[in-house]
């Protein structure tokens, strides 16, 4: 039987105070409204964004289809000067184009060097960085990255989580963001951070029956909007229009509980992913049992798991 559909509670002019007192701690999406963002919500229109960065060469995700699917890798990477790229996202039908005329193109903004850079808008898109004020609910030295976004309209990413907390803000355009709980992570099919289920409003229940167990939160982002998304909440996005949106993450964990190598925000704890490695050692010995053994060992780690390791206290 499938779940009801929860609005994620939208709030008006919440102070830093109040959401480090009140809403933070509850560890749940919540979607900020009236907070002060610049002039980034009114200038960065199609042109402004186009002259205001020029020519400079970014590497895009192409997609014939509006969703992409990370598994079958149903996109394709090119570069485009900036200015070009912003021109060609903003419309519908392609004189131009990769793959069709309505292909759909996404960027999220990387550090100078992948491997080793963040992304920080004040260093990849300095001018527009200066039109952005950031809603810092958080310490300085907990900031991580800031990821510069836009997107075609139609186009849909994939559901997936992230390791650290994070602001979703909307500066121009409309999102839909679908959310479910970590705690849901049993029922949406997991390969590494992401869900195999990519259509979430029209799954293949054959082929994903639990996925109807999964509580849908929901939520539309208007142009000047801020969607708290909380570390290991998944999320999945629909740009309804054109739109540029900017996404801040930062450390909910002390710094030494992340991997150091992590440019992109998505490498679990170094605690969980020694876990599961210790997890997947003991699985291995567990196969020198015959099957009925290794069945009955397994139901009691699992068992183990859950009295140990689960919380109880889930709202």
């Amino acid at each position: 039987r499938e779940r009801p559909e929860v609005a994620v509670e939208r709030l008006d002019g919440v102070t830093r105070e109040r959401f480090l007192r009140d809403i933070y701690p509850r560890r749940k999406p919540v979607v900020l409204t009236g907070l002060e963002l610049g002039t980034c919500t009114t200038k960065w229109t199609v042109d402004y964004l186009s002259q205001a960065e020029g020519s400079k060469e970014v590497k895009i995700h192409v997609c014939a289809v509006p969703q992409m699917d990370f598994l079958s890798k149903n996109f394709v990477y090119r570069t485009l000067p900036f200015d070009v790229f912003v021109q060609r996202a903003a419309e519908v039908k392609h004189k131009e184009y990769f793959l069709t005329e309505d292909e759909k193109y996404y960027l999220r903004s990387v550090g100078e060097d992948v491997r080793k850079d963040i992304a920080d808008i004040r260093k990849q898109f300095p001018i527009l960085a200066e039109d952005v004020h950031i809603p810092e609910y958080f310490e300085k030295e907990q900031f991580f990255s800031s990821v510069f976004r836009i997107s075609s309209a139609g186009l849909q990413l994939w559901t997936h989580y992230d390791v650290m907390d994070n602001f979703l803000i909307q500066v121009t355009g409309k999102k839909r963001v679908v959310l479910y709980s970590p705690r849901d992570a049993p029922y949406l099919y997991l390969s590494g951070t992401k869900s195999e289920v990519l259509d979430v409003d029209n799954p293949d229940l054959e082929k994903y029956p639990l996925f109807v167990k999964a509580k849908r939160y929901q939520c539309v982002l208007e142009a000047g909007d801020v969607l708290f998304i909380p570390a290991l909440w998944f999320h999945n996005v629909i740009s309804e229009e054109f739109g540029v949106a900017l996404n801040v993450f930062w450390k909910h964990l002390p710094a030494e509980s992340y991997d150091k190598t992590d440019t992109y925000g998505n490498k679990d704890p170094m605690a969980a992913s020694r876990a599961i490695q210790i997890l997947d050692r003991a699985l291995k010995t567990l196969e020198e049992l015959p099957e009925e053994y290794r069945d009955f060992y397994a139901r009691r780690m699992v068992l183990r798991i859950q009295e140990k390791a689960y919380r109880n206290d889930y709202g």
